[in-house]
This record gives C-alpha cells, sequence and structure tokens, in this order.
C-alpha cells in the first residue's frame, strides 16, 4: 500500500511538472511573437519620428508668417470699413 502511494504521488508531480513545463512553453512562445511585433513598431515609430523631424521648424516659419499676413489684413480691415462706413 505504502509502495502504491510513493508511486501515485511520483506520478502525480511528474504530471504537474509536465503540464507546466508544457504551459510555460506556451507562454515562452507568445512572449517571443509579441517581442517580434514590438520590434516591428519601435521601427515604425523611429521611422516617423525621423520623417516628421522637419515639422516642427516648418511649423515656426509657416506661423511666423501667418503672424505677418494677419497684422497686414487687420489694416486691410480697418481701411474697408472706412471705405464703406
Amino acid at each position: 500500500m505504502t509502495t502504491q502511494l510513493v508511486v501515485l504521488t511520483v506520478l502525480e508531480v511528474l504530471i504537474l511538472v509536465g503540464a507546466l513545463s508544457f504551459y510555460l512553453i506556451i507562454i515562452s512562445r507568445s512572449l517571443e511573437r509579441i517581442a517580434k511585433s514590438l520590434a516591428k513598431v519601435t521601427f515604425g515609430v523611429r521611422a516617423i519620428e525621423t520623417e516628421c523631424e522637419s515639422i516642427g521648424p516648418s511649423v515656426v516659419k509657416v506661423n511666423q508668417q501667418l503672424s505677418g499676413i494677419e497684422g497686414v489684413l487687420e489694416g486691410l480691415a480697418m481701411k474697408a470699413e472706412r471705405i464703406v462706413g
């Protein structure tokens, strides 16, 4: 009887270790796929960052030009009001 209990206990431990190993392998493979996907995403984000570097200085230049245009349009609007008014 004691021998049977020892054999069954060892068998249960082996089944438990086997099941844990199986699921750890599945989780490991999933994490590897996720890591590959993240590497692709990181590469894409860096490419977008590189392509968008020139936007910042261009926006500053455009805003400066629009500020100048705004001043001219205000003057034109006041002249138009004088003519109409």
